[in-house]
């Protein structure tokens, strides 16, 4: 039934279950929920380098979720953390086959539909209220400058940071999910962070001034 209602209030596991059941619009409802989050969670992951793939991560990722509907258990993680888990294995697949190749970040807009994105991603992650009208220009560097230290951090460190900050991943399910030890997946979370700190230090003293 295309557009049943009762869709739109089930959760992630009991839509999956339902498209495993061979309910089609069960899966339309779990693709507009998470379309979005999962296309900008493998972009990020891939970086500026290899952007032009991301499409054909992205919809791997979703054939890779059909083809293991049936497998699909709520008894164990959470349908999200499942899918980006997927998402995060699929990119990673691209990265290995195609090579890392040297980026020169994303300093500038190639398409309209990001020129604000940066920003908004940026306020998110730091959990910072939007901006006066003056300092748009400002967290929009801040947001581009972001963009290009992710893409200079190692795959490893910046899919521990994404799935840190995109996903809500602990540093359990880092661990449980990228098949480390738990220090390891801490140390990498950690080095990724010290990292970007650094790289962001000129737009972080700017933030970090008192009013």
């Amino acid at each position: 039934m295309p557009g049943h209602p009762t869709h739109n209030a089930m959760p992630d596991d009991q839509l999956m279950l339902a498209y495993a059941r061979g309910d089609a619009a069960a899966f339309d409802a779990l693709y507009a929920r998470h379309e979005g989050a999962l296309f900008r969670f493998v972009r990020r992951l891939l970086g500026a380098a290899m952007a032009a793939q991301a499409d054909e991560v992205f919809q791997d990722t979703w054939m890779r979720i059909v083809s293991a509907r049936e497998s699909f258990s709520p008894q164990g993680a959470a349908w999200r953390t499942w899918a980006f888990t997927i998402a995060h294995n699929a990119a990673m697949d691209r990265l290995r086959t195609s090579g890392r190749e040297v980026s020169l970040g994303l300093g500038h807009d190639d398409s309209g539909e990001d020129a604000s994105d940066p920003m908004e991603w940026l306020q998110g992650a730091l959990d910072m209220a939007h901006p006066s009208t003056e300092d748009v220009a400002f967290w929009r560097a801040a947001g581009q400058q972001l963009l290009q230290c992710l893409d200079e951090l190692p795959e490893a460190q910046r899919a521990a940071f994404l799935l840190h900050h995109e996903d809500g991943a602990s540093v359990e399910d880092l661990a449980q999910r990228l098949g480390l030890a738990f220090e390891t997946a801490k140390s990498r979370l950690r080095y990724a962070l010290q990292k970007l700190r650094g790289c962001m230090r000129r737009y972080l003293d700017v933030m970090e001034q008192p009013a």
